[in-house]
Protein backbone atom coordinates (compact mmCIF):
# COMPACT_ATOMS: atom_id res chain seq x y z
CA UNK A 1 0.00 0.00 0.00
CA UNK A 2 1.30 3.09 -0.97
CA UNK A 3 0.90 6.75 1.03
CA UNK A 4 3.05 9.77 2.09
CA UNK A 5 5.89 7.67 2.63
CA UNK A 6 6.09 6.16 -0.78
CA UNK A 7 4.96 8.45 -2.58
CA UNK A 8 6.41 11.53 -4.28
CA UNK A 9 5.88 15.00 -2.90
CA UNK A 10 5.57 16.08 -6.28
CA UNK A 11 4.83 14.41 -9.76
CA UNK A 12 5.46 15.70 -13.63
CA UNK A 13 2.32 16.03 -15.86
CA UNK A 14 2.42 17.16 -19.33
CA UNK A 15 -0.51 17.66 -22.07
CA UNK A 16 0.68 13.88 -22.95
CA UNK A 17 2.17 12.12 -20.13
CA UNK A 18 2.14 11.65 -16.08
CA UNK A 19 4.95 10.32 -13.75
CA UNK A 20 4.50 7.23 -11.96
CA UNK A 21 4.19 8.97 -8.23
CA UNK A 22 5.78 6.21 -6.31
CA UNK A 23 9.51 7.13 -5.42
CA UNK A 24 12.03 6.33 -7.58
CA UNK A 25 10.54 5.44 -10.25
CA UNK A 26 11.17 6.69 -13.59
CA UNK A 27 8.13 5.09 -15.84
CA UNK A 28 5.81 7.44 -17.83
CA UNK A 29 2.41 6.70 -18.95
CA UNK A 30 -0.53 8.25 -21.22
CA UNK A 31 -2.15 11.30 -19.28
CA UNK A 32 -5.69 10.48 -18.83
CA UNK A 33 -8.23 12.55 -19.07
CA UNK A 34 -12.02 12.80 -17.39
CA UNK A 35 -13.33 9.58 -16.84
CA UNK A 36 -10.45 7.55 -14.91
CA UNK A 37 -9.41 4.23 -17.23
CA UNK A 38 -7.70 1.24 -16.45
CA UNK A 39 -6.36 0.05 -19.26
CA UNK A 40 -2.76 -0.83 -19.78
CA UNK A 41 -1.70 2.27 -21.77
CA UNK A 42 -1.95 4.15 -18.20
CA UNK A 43 -0.52 1.48 -16.18
CA UNK A 44 2.96 1.47 -14.50
CA UNK A 45 4.51 -1.94 -15.19
CA UNK A 46 6.92 -1.85 -12.19
CA UNK A 47 4.04 -0.90 -9.60
CA UNK A 48 0.79 -2.43 -10.97
CA UNK A 49 -1.10 0.70 -10.74
CA UNK A 50 -3.17 2.86 -13.45
CA UNK A 51 -2.21 6.19 -13.00
CA UNK A 52 -3.90 9.33 -13.88
CA UNK A 53 -2.52 13.12 -12.98
CA UNK A 54 -4.89 13.62 -9.59
CA UNK A 55 -4.89 9.80 -8.71
CA UNK A 56 -3.96 6.19 -9.27
CA UNK A 57 -5.99 2.81 -8.43
CA UNK A 58 -4.04 -0.36 -7.99
CA UNK A 59 -4.22 -3.56 -10.15
CA UNK A 60 -5.36 -5.61 -7.25
CA UNK A 61 -8.07 -4.01 -4.81
CA UNK A 62 -6.53 -6.14 -1.97
CA UNK A 63 -3.54 -4.05 -2.67
CA UNK A 64 -5.50 -1.20 -0.87
CA UNK A 65 -7.01 -3.54 2.53
CA UNK A 66 -4.89 -3.88 5.72
CA UNK A 67 -6.02 -7.04 7.24
CA UNK A 68 -5.15 -9.70 5.30
CA UNK A 69 -5.92 -12.43 7.94
CA UNK A 70 -8.13 -15.67 6.69
CA UNK A 71 -10.94 -14.02 8.61
CA UNK A 72 -10.58 -10.98 7.31
CA UNK A 73 -10.57 -12.12 3.73
CA UNK A 74 -13.29 -14.65 4.29
CA UNK A 75 -15.78 -12.16 5.33
CA UNK A 76 -14.42 -9.88 2.39
CA UNK A 77 -15.08 -12.28 0.17
CA UNK A 78 -18.68 -13.81 1.43
CA UNK A 79 -19.76 -9.73 1.70
CA UNK A 80 -18.88 -9.65 -2.01
CA UNK A 81 -20.24 -12.79 -3.13
CA UNK A 82 -23.58 -11.16 -2.23
CA UNK A 83 -23.00 -7.26 -2.68
CA UNK A 84 -21.51 -5.56 -5.69
CA UNK A 85 -18.76 -3.58 -3.89
CA UNK A 86 -16.79 -1.46 -6.22
CA UNK A 87 -13.67 0.62 -6.09
CA UNK A 88 -12.24 -0.66 -3.74
CA UNK A 89 -8.74 -0.55 -5.48
CA UNK A 90 -9.02 3.31 -5.60
CA UNK A 91 -6.66 4.93 -3.59
CA UNK A 92 -9.39 7.51 -2.42
CA UNK A 93 -11.79 4.79 -2.41
CA UNK A 94 -14.00 5.67 0.88
CA UNK A 95 -14.84 1.79 1.38
CA UNK A 96 -11.80 1.06 1.26
CA UNK A 97 -11.03 3.36 4.15
CA UNK A 98 -14.50 2.45 5.96
CA UNK A 99 -13.56 -1.52 5.66
CA UNK A 100 -9.85 -1.12 6.83
CA UNK A 101 -10.75 1.78 10.11
CA UNK A 102 -14.14 -0.08 11.24
CA UNK A 103 -12.66 -3.98 10.73
CA UNK A 104 -9.97 -2.54 13.09
CA UNK A 105 -12.42 -1.50 15.72
CA UNK A 106 -14.75 -4.24 15.63
CA UNK A 107 -11.66 -7.40 15.60
CA UNK A 108 -10.64 -5.36 18.73
CA UNK A 109 -14.01 -4.39 20.62
CA UNK A 110 -13.55 -0.33 20.05
CA UNK A 111 -16.53 0.47 18.64
CA UNK A 112 -18.73 0.08 21.63
CA UNK A 113 -17.19 2.37 23.76
CA UNK A 114 -16.91 5.37 20.38
CA UNK A 115 -21.08 4.39 20.36
CA UNK A 116 -21.76 4.86 23.66
CA UNK A 117 -19.74 8.25 23.97
CA UNK A 118 -21.97 9.29 21.06
CA UNK A 119 -25.15 8.39 22.93
CA UNK A 120 -24.30 9.03 26.14
CA UNK A 121 -25.17 5.32 27.35
CA UNK A 122 -23.39 1.77 26.90
CA UNK A 123 -23.86 0.44 23.80
CA UNK A 124 -23.53 -3.41 23.77
CA UNK A 125 -24.40 -6.54 21.32
CA UNK A 126 -22.70 -5.07 17.98
CA UNK A 127 -24.17 -6.69 14.85
CA UNK A 128 -21.91 -4.55 11.94
CA UNK A 129 -23.83 -4.62 8.61
CA UNK A 130 -20.48 -3.66 5.73
CA UNK A 131 -22.56 -2.14 2.75
CA UNK A 132 -25.91 -3.97 3.60
CA UNK A 133 -24.22 -7.17 4.06
CA UNK A 134 -24.95 -8.89 7.29
CA UNK A 135 -23.06 -11.15 9.06
CA UNK A 136 -25.43 -13.09 11.05
CA UNK A 137 -27.73 -13.98 8.19
CA UNK A 138 -24.88 -14.45 5.85
CA UNK A 139 -27.19 -12.02 3.23
CA UNK A 140 -28.50 -8.95 2.78
CA UNK A 141 -30.01 -7.34 5.86
CA UNK A 142 -33.65 -8.01 5.85
CA UNK A 143 -34.69 -4.30 7.47
CA UNK A 144 -33.17 -2.27 5.27
CA UNK A 145 -34.44 -4.26 2.45
CA UNK A 146 -37.74 -3.81 3.50
CA UNK A 147 -37.20 -0.39 3.29
CA UNK A 148 -36.19 0.06 -0.09
CA UNK A 149 -39.50 -1.79 -1.31
CA UNK A 150 -41.28 0.41 1.13
CA UNK A 151 -40.19 3.59 -0.01
CA UNK A 152 -40.33 2.53 -3.72
CA UNK A 153 -36.53 1.94 -4.41
CA UNK A 154 -37.54 -1.33 -5.28
CA UNK A 155 -40.32 -4.24 -6.22
CA UNK A 156 -39.32 -6.75 -4.39
CA UNK A 157 -37.07 -8.47 -2.52
CA UNK A 158 -34.80 -10.00 -5.14
CA UNK A 159 -34.00 -6.33 -7.35
CA UNK A 160 -33.89 -4.79 -3.99
CA UNK A 161 -30.37 -6.75 -2.73
CA UNK A 162 -28.73 -4.12 -5.25
CA UNK A 163 -30.89 -1.68 -5.73
CA UNK A 164 -31.75 1.70 -3.43
CA UNK A 165 -30.37 3.71 -0.51
CA UNK A 166 -27.07 1.89 0.98
CA UNK A 167 -25.10 3.39 3.95
CA UNK A 168 -21.54 2.72 4.29
CA UNK A 169 -22.02 1.28 7.57
CA UNK A 170 -24.98 0.32 9.43
CA UNK A 171 -24.36 -0.52 13.26
CA UNK A 172 -27.16 -2.30 15.06
CA UNK A 173 -26.88 -2.43 19.03
CA UNK A 174 -28.63 -3.20 22.07
CA UNK A 175 -30.34 0.11 22.02
CA UNK A 176 -29.94 1.73 18.79
CA UNK A 177 -29.34 1.99 14.77
CA UNK A 178 -26.81 3.57 13.48
CA UNK A 179 -26.41 4.59 9.41
CA UNK A 180 -22.78 5.75 8.75
CA UNK A 181 -22.20 7.90 5.88
CA UNK A 182 -18.45 8.06 5.25
CA UNK A 183 -16.58 10.55 3.28
CA UNK A 184 -13.22 11.31 2.30
CA UNK A 185 -12.62 13.15 -1.08
CA UNK A 186 -16.64 13.85 -1.65
CA UNK A 187 -19.13 15.63 0.20
CA UNK A 188 -22.69 15.58 0.90
CA UNK A 189 -24.07 18.25 -2.28
CA UNK A 190 -25.97 15.54 -3.86
CA UNK A 191 -27.28 15.45 -6.44
CA UNK A 192 -24.42 17.99 -7.84
CA UNK A 193 -25.87 19.24 -10.77
CA UNK A 194 -28.99 21.44 -12.05
CA UNK A 195 -30.05 18.00 -14.14
CA UNK A 196 -30.02 15.84 -11.65
CA UNK A 197 -32.00 18.21 -9.21
CA UNK A 198 -34.71 18.41 -11.87
CA UNK A 199 -34.85 14.27 -12.08
CA UNK A 200 -35.46 13.83 -8.63
CA UNK A 201 -38.16 16.39 -7.98
CA UNK A 202 -39.58 14.57 -11.13
CA UNK A 203 -38.89 11.15 -9.30
CA UNK A 204 -39.67 10.97 -5.58
CA UNK A 205 -40.25 7.48 -5.47
CA UNK A 206 -42.46 6.84 -2.65
CA UNK A 207 -40.20 9.03 -0.28
CA UNK A 208 -43.20 11.49 0.68
CA UNK A 209 -45.57 8.60 1.07
CA UNK A 210 -44.17 5.38 1.98
CA UNK A 211 -44.06 4.15 5.51
CA UNK A 212 -47.67 5.79 6.37
CA UNK A 213 -46.12 9.56 5.13
CA UNK A 214 -43.13 9.02 7.42
CA UNK A 215 -41.48 11.99 5.85
CA UNK A 216 -43.93 14.06 7.70
CA UNK A 217 -43.02 12.56 10.98
CA UNK A 218 -39.29 13.30 10.96
CA UNK A 219 -38.81 16.13 8.30
CA UNK A 220 -39.87 19.87 9.12
CA UNK A 221 -38.94 20.81 5.14
CA UNK A 222 -40.62 19.24 2.54
CA UNK A 223 -39.09 17.40 -0.32
CA UNK A 224 -38.38 19.75 -3.11
CA UNK A 225 -36.81 22.07 -0.32
CA UNK A 226 -34.20 19.66 0.62
CA UNK A 227 -33.40 18.62 -2.81
CA UNK A 228 -32.73 21.63 -3.91
CA UNK A 229 -30.89 22.42 -1.09
CA UNK A 230 -28.73 19.05 -2.76
CA UNK A 231 -28.79 17.15 0.46
CA UNK A 232 -31.04 13.97 -1.09
CA UNK A 233 -28.73 11.49 0.00
CA UNK A 234 -28.65 12.48 3.65
CA UNK A 235 -32.74 12.56 3.06
CA UNK A 236 -33.01 9.18 2.40
CA UNK A 237 -30.47 7.50 5.21
CA UNK A 238 -32.57 9.93 7.69
CA UNK A 239 -35.67 8.63 6.39
CA UNK A 240 -34.63 5.20 6.14
CA UNK A 241 -33.09 4.61 8.50
CA UNK A 242 -35.20 6.59 11.47
CA UNK A 243 -38.02 4.13 10.00
CA UNK A 244 -36.23 0.97 10.42
CA UNK A 245 -34.79 1.92 13.67
CA UNK A 246 -38.71 2.62 14.42
CA UNK A 247 -40.08 -0.60 13.92
CA UNK A 248 -37.17 -2.35 15.60
CA UNK A 249 -38.03 0.55 18.80
CA UNK A 250 -34.81 1.48 18.85
CA UNK A 251 -32.64 4.88 18.96
CA UNK A 252 -31.30 6.51 15.45
CA UNK A 253 -28.36 7.99 14.63
CA UNK A 254 -27.38 9.26 11.19
CA UNK A 255 -23.67 9.47 11.70
CA UNK A 256 -21.76 11.80 8.81
CA UNK A 257 -18.11 10.60 9.04
CA UNK A 258 -15.99 13.30 7.41
CA UNK A 259 -12.30 14.62 6.91
CA UNK A 260 -11.79 17.38 10.10
CA UNK A 261 -11.40 20.14 7.97
CA UNK A 262 -14.31 19.58 5.97
CA UNK A 263 -17.98 20.12 6.36
CA UNK A 264 -17.65 21.68 9.59
CA UNK A 265 -21.57 23.37 9.37
CA UNK A 266 -23.28 20.13 8.28
CA UNK A 267 -25.08 19.66 11.52
CA UNK A 268 -26.67 23.23 11.34
CA UNK A 269 -27.21 22.67 7.40
CA UNK A 270 -28.87 19.41 7.90
CA UNK A 271 -30.41 19.44 11.33
CA UNK A 272 -33.00 22.59 9.97
CA UNK A 273 -34.25 20.32 7.81
CA UNK A 274 -35.29 17.82 10.37
CA UNK A 275 -37.31 16.69 13.37
CA UNK A 276 -34.50 16.08 15.96
CA UNK A 277 -36.14 14.43 19.10
CA UNK A 278 -33.94 11.98 22.15
CA UNK A 279 -34.64 9.08 19.95
CA UNK A 280 -33.35 10.46 16.76
CA UNK A 281 -29.94 12.65 16.36
CA UNK A 282 -27.85 13.27 13.22
CA UNK A 283 -24.50 14.13 14.71
CA UNK A 284 -20.72 14.87 12.78
CA UNK A 285 -17.78 12.60 13.52
CA UNK A 286 -14.48 13.23 12.40
CA UNK A 287 -12.16 10.37 11.21
CA UNK A 288 -9.71 12.46 13.21
CA UNK A 289 -11.72 11.99 16.14
CA UNK A 290 -11.27 7.96 15.53
CA UNK A 291 -7.51 8.20 14.84
CA UNK A 292 -7.28 9.89 18.71
CA UNK A 293 -9.82 6.79 20.07
CA UNK A 294 -7.51 4.43 18.56
CA UNK A 295 -4.38 6.33 19.85
CA UNK A 296 -5.20 6.78 23.41
CA UNK A 297 -6.87 3.04 23.49
CA UNK A 298 -4.85 0.75 26.05
CA UNK A 299 -4.51 -1.84 22.92
CA UNK A 300 -1.30 -3.48 22.70
CA UNK A 301 -0.97 -5.26 19.55
CA UNK A 302 0.97 -5.12 15.92
CA UNK A 303 -2.70 -4.03 14.93
CA UNK A 304 -2.35 -0.98 16.35
CA UNK A 305 0.80 -0.08 15.01
CA UNK A 306 -0.72 -0.90 11.58
CA UNK A 307 -3.77 1.15 11.49
CA UNK A 308 -2.03 4.58 13.30
CA UNK A 309 0.55 4.58 10.03
CA UNK A 310 -2.39 3.60 7.90
CA UNK A 311 -3.84 7.37 9.64
CA UNK A 312 -0.50 8.90 9.40
CA UNK A 313 0.60 7.81 5.90
CA UNK A 314 -2.79 8.13 4.02
CA UNK A 315 -2.52 10.10 1.28
CA UNK A 316 -5.53 11.66 -1.18
CA UNK A 317 -3.87 11.83 -4.51
CA UNK A 318 -2.42 15.23 -6.36
CA UNK A 319 -3.61 18.34 -6.48
CA UNK A 320 -3.83 20.41 -9.29
CA UNK A 321 -0.56 21.62 -9.71
CA UNK A 322 0.88 18.31 -9.00
CA UNK A 323 1.43 18.07 -5.28
CA UNK A 324 0.92 15.21 -2.86
CA UNK A 325 -1.89 15.92 -0.47
CA UNK A 326 -2.14 14.06 2.98
CA UNK A 327 -5.82 12.45 3.84
CA UNK A 328 -5.87 13.69 7.53
CA UNK A 329 -4.87 16.71 10.08
CA UNK A 330 -2.83 14.60 12.25
CA UNK A 331 0.41 15.78 13.90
Amino acid sequence: MFGIEELKDRIEITNTTVECPVKGCDVKVRRQRVVFKREEKFKCQKHNIYISPSTFVYFNELDNVLWQEKDDINLFKRIKNVKRVTGIAHEKSEDAITWNVFRFLDKYNLLESILSSITGYNINELELIFWSYSQFRQYAWDPLLNARIEFGESNNIKNAINEGSEPDLIVKSDKALFFVEAKLTSDNKTPSDKEGIEDKIKNPKKYTTGGNSWFEKVFISDYKTIIHEQKYELMRFWLIGSWIAHNLDLDFYLVNLVLSEREKDIETVFNKHIRNNERRKFIRITWEDIYKRVLNSDISTVDKDVIIRYFKNKAIGYDGNGRLQKAFTIL
